[in-house]
């Protein structure tokens, strides 16, 4: 999943490069909500692996 992310902030770093600025937002936002989930997923698999121990 963190792959998908850094995938998209480099589709948005090259279109706002290249100026376009719609498709540059849209991929920092999706970027960003991957990145959020990601983070989500993470601290509850953490939380679950201390909880079993």
């Amino acid at each position: 999943m963190l792959r998908w992310t850094i995938t998209f902030v480099i589709i948005a770093i090259i279109a706002a490069i290249l100026g376009f600025g719609g498709i540059a937002g849209a991929a920092a936002g999706i970027a960003k909500i991957i990145f959020f989930i990601f983070i989500v997923l993470f601290v509850l698999s953490l939380l679950k692996g201390l909880i079993k121990k």
